[in-house]
C-alpha cells in the first residue's frame, strides 16, 4: 500500500474516532459544508481540511485535541474566521482539522459587583457586549466586525479596535483563560482576581498567540460602568502633528474621558464620501486631515458637548473647524465615515494594506516618510493613511494607480510591505498592531525582530507544543537552524 494511501486510510480511521467521541454532527466534511470555512475574509488565503470539528463544550475541545495529537494532526483553531491574516485559516495540504469553537457560546457568569464576564469562546463580541449591557455594564472592546467575530479569536490575536485609547488591547481586558494545550490537557486559570503574583502569568502566554500554543475555551473578562453620556466630534486639522497636539489637549480637558481618537486623511475620507453610504460632509471645505473623536461619562450628570466645545474654541489653532454630536443618529453619521472608509477603498481598487503602529511622537514622521517613499517607488499610487491615532495604530492602506491593472499593483504587496515596515522598525514601532501576524507575516517576524526574540519565541513554542501540532506555520517563522 502506498504512502498516500496509508495517510488517507490513518485519516478516516481518526474522523471515525472523533465521530464516536463527540457525535456524528460535530464532525463535518462535506465539501459545501466545509466551505466557508477555508477561505481567510480578505481572500488572501484558501486552503484546504481533513474535517471541521464542532465540539460543544471544553471538554469535546480536549478530547479532540487529544485524539489528533496522537495521531499526528495538526490543528488549526477558529473562531469567527472574521481575521485579516490567514490565521484561522488552513494550509494546502488537506491533512489540517479547523477546530471550530462556534458552539462554545455560553455566557457562564455575569458578575456585577465584581465587574466580570465569563464567557466561552465561541460567543460573538457583540453577545458578550450585550451580556454586560443586561447587567448595566460595558464590555468596552469594539470593531467593526463585532457581530461575527468570537471572543476567543478575539484574544487570540489580542484585538484592539476603536477604544485602545481608553480601555486598552484585549489582553488589559482579561482577568483569567480556560485553555486546552497542546496534549488535550486543560488548564483551569478562570480566576477574576486583580492581583496574583504566586508565579509567572500564564493566561499572557495564550493572549495574542493565535492558538499557536493552546486553544482558548473560555475567559474571565473585565466590566465597566455604563457610560450614561456620549459626545463625537469631527475635527478638521492641519495635519497630524497638530493632531497630536489636540489629543493631549482633550485627554487633560476633558478628565481622560476620551475614548476614541481617530485620525483620517483628506483621501480616504473622499472615498467615503463617494461611496459609502449615507456619507455627508459636515464641513463647507475639505481639509487635509480630520480627526474623529469621542467622549465617554458613566456620571448622572456630565455636559460632554460643552466640555468639548469649550476645549476646541480654546484653541482655534489646532481645531481649524469641527461638528459636536451628542444624539445617537448624529454620533452615528460622523461614524459613518471613518467606518465607511476600509469598504469604499475597495471601490477604488486593488489596496495592499499595513496594519502598523509607531510610538505618539513618531506618527507624523512615519506618515511623511512612508508617504514619500512609496510614491517615490511608484507615482500615482494612492495612500490612504487612516486609524486608531490615539495608541498609535495607523493603517496605512495603498490604492492603486487610477491607470493601473489590479493584478499588477498587488503582485508588488511584499515589495510595498517592506518599504513601509522598514521605515516602521527604523521607529521603534511594531509591523503588525492588532490583526497579527498569521500566515501573512511569520517572514517579517524573521527578518526584523532579534535573533534572541526568535529563540524565545521558539523556546515557549517548545514547551508547550513540541510536536508543532497547534496551528503550525503560524506567528513564528519556519526554523532556520
Amino acid at each position: 500500500m502506498s504512502e498516500g494511501m496509508n495517510a488517507a486510510a490513518d485519516g478516516q480511521t481518526l474522523l471515525q474516532r472523533l465521530r464516536d467521541t463527540l457525535g456524528e454532527a460535530a464532525v463535518v466534511t462535506q465539501p459545501e459544508a466545509l466551505a466557508p470555512y477555508l477561505h481567510e475574509r480578505r481572500g488572501l488565503f484558501q486552503g484546504r481540511c481533513l474535517a471541521v470539528l464542532r465540539p460543544g463544550d471544553t471538554d469535546g475541545v480536549a478530547k479532540a485535541v487529544r485524539q489528533c495529537a496522537d495521531a499526528g494532526v495538526s490543528v488549526v483553531p477558529q473562531g469567527g474566521n472574521t481575521g485579516l491574516c490567514g490565521g484561522a485559516a488552513p494550509d494546502t495540504s488537506g491533512h489540517q482539522v479547523i477546530l471550530s469553537l462556534e458552539r462554545l457560546d455560553r455566557v457562564r457568569a455575569v458578575d456585577p459587583v465584581g465587574h466580570t464576564i465569563t464567557v466561552e469562546a465561541g460567543c460573538t463580541l457583540a453577545e458578550v457586549q450585550r451580556a454586560a449591557v443586561g447587567a448595566d455594564r460595558l464590555f468596552p472592546l469594539s470593531y467593526a466586525a463585532e457581530a461575527e467575530c468570537r471572543i476567543g479569536g478575539n484574544l487570540s490575536t489580542n484585538a484592539g479596535g476603536m477604544n485602545v485609547l481608553r480601555y486598552g488591547n484585549a489582553r488589559d481586558l482579561t482577568l483569567g483563560l480556560e485553555v486546552v494545550l497542546a496534549d488535550g490537557r486543560v488548564w483551569n486559570g478562570l480566576h477574576a482576581l486583580r492581583k496574583d503574583n504566586s508565579g509567572y502569568d500564564l493566561k499572557d502566554l495564550f493572549i495574542g498567540a493565535e492558538g499557536t500554543l493552546g486553544i482558548i475555551t473560555a475567559a474571565v473578562l473585565r466590566l465597566y460602568p455604563r457610560p450614561r453620556h456620549h459626545a463625537t466630534a469631527l475635527v478638521a486639522v492641519d495635519g497630524p502633528a497638530d493632531a497630536l497636539a489636540l489629543l493631549a489637549l482633550l485627554r487633560g480637558e476633558t478628565g481622560d474621558a476620551l475614548t476614541a481618537f481617530e485620525l483620517m486623511a483628506e483621501r480616504p475620507v473622499a472615498f467615503a464620501l463617494r461611496h459609502g453610504e449615507g456619507c455627508h460632509d459636515p464641513f463647507p471645505a475639505r481639509w487635509p486631515w480630520y480627526v474623529l473623536l469621542d467622549v465617554t461619562s458613566s456620571r448622572r450628570r456630565d455636559d460632554l458637548p460643552g466640555l468639548l466645545e469649550a476645549a476646541l474654541d480654546g484653541a482655534p489653532h489646532l481645531a481649524r473647524d469641527y461638528r459636536i454630536a451628542a444624539e445617537a443618529d448624529g454620533r452615528a453619521a460622523l461614524w459613518a465615515l471613518r467606518n465607511s472608509i476600509p469598504g469604499a477603498q475597495r471601490r477604488e481598487g486593488a489596496s495592499i494594506k499595513h496594519d502598523v503602529s509607531v510610538p505618539l511622537p513618531a506618527i507624523p514622521a512615519f506618515l511623511e516618510r512612508a508617504t514619500a517613499t512609496v510614491t517615490e517607488r511608484l507615482p500615482g499610487i494612492r495612500p490612504c493613511p487612516f486609524g486608531h491615532v490615539g495608541d498609535g495604530n495607523i493603517h496605512f492602506n495603498l490604492s492603486q494607480p487610477t491607470d493601473m491593472d489590479p493584478a499588477a499593483f498587488l503582485a508588488r504587496w511584499d515589495e510595498f510591505n517592506r518599504l513601509v515596515h522598514d521605515i516602521v522598525a527604523e521607529l521603534d514601532g511594531s509591523f503588525a498592531a492588532e490583526h497579527g501576524v498569521g500566515q501573512l507575516k511569520p517572514g517579517e517576524v524573521e527578518r526584523l525582530k532579534p535573533a534572541v526574540e526568535r529563540d524565545m519565541m521558539w523556546g515557549i513554542k517548545d514547551a508547550l507544543d513540541p510536536g508543532n501540532r497547534l496551528n503550525p506555520g503560524k506567528v513564528v517563522p519556519p526554523r532556520t537552524r
